[in-house]
């Protein structure tokens, strides 16, 4: 939330993702456990937060957990939203997208094969007359086998996420965490859904019919010598900040009002608070509420993030400079909070930070190279030093990482007239030059 929503590398017009340090902290650390008992602790997996308010967590490259804001807003508990994130680690540990894709290709196949069989059936029907039984036999040969071959996907489907709710328990056992808040959430929404499931083919459901699921999830986790376990209560603290930030960006004044009214004391609440008001347009009293959370953790980090970004939306860049600098202090170098910090340098207009900024926004880039913000400002920098070879390489970055390939592609071709040939930036700028669109043959 602390930076603006940003498009994962190269996807063009995919979901739109949030990022922000310390959500994302949190999500690692829920997730560290399950990936190291699944065996995919150095596959390097990311959580990525979905700019989405409805309910969902899902994987779709395996590389990524994708979960919607609407399920950390949604799930009242850390136990809740872990359950969801051990549920989509099963998916990965068994490897089912790539299990699915064979599936998928094999059904393709199959439906290749019964459409030239019906398609055989039609021809040999014609020959007994266009109104005789044999070209109806070839239209049944046509749709019978395409049905069974849908069907005997959707069962695949159904089986995976049965298997997944299984290892989300197993992990969850293993890891000395309860499988209670796995089993609410899929209650909670089995209820939901109860209604508009009643009556429904069961051999047309891609996921298995609630009831039935939630079932036997629910024999399954009680089976667990940890099903009574509770949250730790420090934990349990995070992750109300958690929700508190995601609502204060997220939602409108008036519901975050709602949802965490003045009588409302607790840390999370005037986090929200805080968050709202000087999101719109009250900065005195949002930096006057800022404040007092500094005061009651001075070692947040995340407070004088908040404050810098305060200060730096609220066209004061050179005051949002300090609260920068011991964010990324107090945060041990995070580098979105590195590459806030670097874009108050460049907006406070001031030589004298120049090549501090270069400096650490290239240190927060190596670290964290999916950010087009980061890019943008190094390429403002840069444009203010003169080096236009590196501010044109810096910008086309940012367009690519943003989707706009035409304009990455026009600024990478002049960044190569500004290289030496065969220089890194000749070789980075000619990269980004010769790539093509994703599904494009241009």
């Amino acid at each position: 939330m602390a930076l603006p929503p940003l498009p994962a590398k190269a996807q063009g017009p995919g979901p739109r993702l949030l990022r922000d340090t310390e959500i994302e902290q949190l999500l690692r650390d829920y997730t560290r456990p399950l990936l190291r008992t699944a065996g995919l602790e150095k596959h390097n997996i990311q959580v990525a937060i979905i700019n989405d308010p409805s309910f969902n967590a899902f994987v779709a490259d395996g590389r990524r957990i994708f979960v919607n804001y609407g399920a950390l807003m949604q799930s009242q508990t850390p136990n809740q939203l872990i359950g969801v994130l051990a549920h989509e680690t099963g998916h990965l540990a068994g490897g089912h997208l790539s299990k699915l894709r064979e599936q998928l290709a094999q059904a393709q196949t199959q439906m290749i094969v019964a459409m030239l069989l019906g398609v055989g059936a039609m021809v040999a029907g014609s020959k007994t007359g266009p109104n005789s039984s044999g070209s109806n036999i070839g239209m049944a040969a046509l749709s019978a086998p395409q049905e069974m071959i849908r069907r005997n996907l959707l069962s695949y489907q159904r089986q995976q996420e049965e298997n997944a709710d299984r290892a989300g328990v197993k992990f969850l056992t293993a890891t000395g965490q309860s499988p209670r808040g796995m089993y609410e959430t899929f209650q909670r929404f089995s209820s939901e859904s109860l209604f508009a499931a009643r009556g429904a083919d069961p051999y047309a459901q891609s996921h298995p019919m609630p009831a039935e699921r939630v079932r036997a999830l629910e024999e399954l986790a009680r089976s667990s010598a940890f099903w009574d376990k509770k949250d730790d209560p420090a934990l349990q603290l995070r992750h109300d900040m958690m929700r508190a930030k995601t609502s204060g960006f997220m939602e409108k004044p008036d519901t975050v009002s709602r949802r965490y009214p003045p009588s409302n004391d607790s840390l999370p609440a005037r986090y929200a608070r805080a968050i709202s008001t000087y999101l719109h347009g009250d900065l005195r009293s949002a930096l006057s509420q800022i404040d007092a959370l500094i005061q009651a953790q001075p070692n947040n980090p995340y407070f004088h993030e908040l404050r810098g970004q305060a200060l730096l939306e609220g066209a004061r860049p050179a005051e949002a400079i300090p609260s920068l600098r011991k964010a990324v202090q107090l945060s041990g170098g995070a580098p979105l909070i590195e590459m806030l910090l670097g874009q108050a340098m460049v907006a406070s207009n001031n030589p004298a930070s120049t090549d501090e900024a270069i400096r650490l926004l290239r240190n927060a880039l190596a670290r964290e190279n999916e950010a087009p913000l980061g890019y943008s400002q190094l390429a403002m920098a840069y444009g203010r030093k003169g080096d236009y070879a590196q501010a044109d390489l810096a910008a086309a970055q940012a367009a690519f990482l943003r989707g706009d390939n035409k304009t990455a592609r026009e600024l990478a071709a002049r960044a190569k007239t500004r290289f030496p040939v065969g220089s890194p930036g000749w070789v980075k700028a000619d990269d980004i030059v010769a790539a093509k669109p994703p599904g494009s043959d241009k």
